[in-house]
């Protein structure tokens, strides 16, 4: 019996440092769901695989870290401008591919590289940590008594709070403006951008809208994330590309491929939490950080050729239906 309680006590202390990860995981992943609703924006609606969005992460925590730090803003502030921030990075895009008609992926590219050098001078150091100063997380937190501070991994229930209060007015706001007309334009445009332009409308425009759109829930992301975290770096918003994706493939392998579009833009968020799980797992497990691009790669991969597989097995398997039908009716 008491090797019984010896086995249960150790697999007990090794499971709670897990469930801890997790817990701190699925926080981050909610934050991180923002960005995804973005990238989902521009390259899932708009059809636009754009690249600025690796840059205007970064931008955002940039920004607000230079801010909170440096300036003494209120950290609700700070946001704001984080925002204004990344959909003028947006807006940079979509001049250089409207405008200039460079190919969008090269845009995109462009405004992230010259993002890099922005950031750095914006900063004036490789990164600036939000010590001795308040935080939306800290503000969220001093909201509550004292005795329920000492709440174990307090810090992240706050987080994921804070998380979903963003989250939910930023789905609410996205639904509502992609209801709009200017929203199902948008839409369009990103289905059949010459019918829209038979129609009379300036496909530029909805480009120039969807990119700004994008890149500032990208750049709210990215402060949120930073302040979270307690620190902004030049190099936060590295891979952040390929993560959205991660989280946009993700969620629809979860929920299916959801029909209406409030559940895809749930799903988003959903599946930027299973991401974020899932990283904390394999790094319980023993997985080096340097490896999570590497495993992020894999996880997008397997997400996107999975799908491809079993759709692929379902319609061998119904021809195959059809095809013993016919064969039945001809001997018939």
């Amino acid at each position: 019996m008491s090797t019984i309680m010896k086995g249960f006590t150790s697999f007990w202390i090794l499971l709670v440092p897990l469930l801890w990860s997790i817990h701190s995981a699925s926080a981050q992943g909610i934050l991180w769901g923002i960005m995804a609703i973005g990238v989902f924006i521009t390259f899932r609606i708009l059809d636009f695989p754009d690249m600025t969005c690796d840059g205007s992460f970064a931008l955002g925590g940039c920004v607000s870290a230079m801010l909170a730090v440096n300036m003494g803003w209120n950290p609700y502030a700070t946001l704001i401008i984080s925002v204004i921030a990344g959909a003028l990075a947006g807006a940079v895009t979509a001049f250089l591919h409207t405008k200039c008609k460079i190919p969008a992926i090269l845009a995109g590219i462009l405004t992230m590289t010259a993002l890099y050098s922005i950031n750095s001078r914006i900063m004036g150091q490789a990164n600036i940590p939000f010590l001795g100063v308040n935080t939306v997380v800290s503000l969220v937190k001093d909201l509550f008594p004292a005795s329920m501070q000492s709440i174990p991994n307090f810090n992240a229930w706050v987080m994921l709070l804070v998380g979903c209060i963003f989250a939910a007015l930023v789905v609410v706001l996205v639904y509502w403006f992609f209801g709009t007309e200017i929203g199902s334009a948008l839409r369009a445009t990103g289905n059949n951008e010459e019918m829209v332009r038979a129609l009379g409308e300036n496909t530029d425009k909805m480009k120039a809208i969807g990119l700004i759109i994008g890149n500032a829930l990208v750049a709210l992301s990215g402060a949120l994330v930073a302040q979270s975290q307690g620190y902004a770096d030049v190099g936060m918003g590295v891979g952040t590309i390929v993560i959205g994706l991660a989280s946009i493939v993700i969620g629809e392998v979860v929920m299916g491929r959801a029909k209406t579009f409030k559940f895809r833009l749930i799903s988003l968020l959903l599946g930027s939490v299973i991401y974020r799980i899932i990283i904390a797992v394999v790094l319980w497990m023993g997985l080096k950080s340097t490896d999570l691009k590497l495993l992020t790669a894999i996880v997008v991969a397997l997400a996107l050729t999975i799908p491809k597989l079993l759709g692929t097995r379902a319609s061998n398997k119904a021809a195959l239906v059809n095809k013993k039908g016919a064969d039945s009716d001809a001997k018939n």
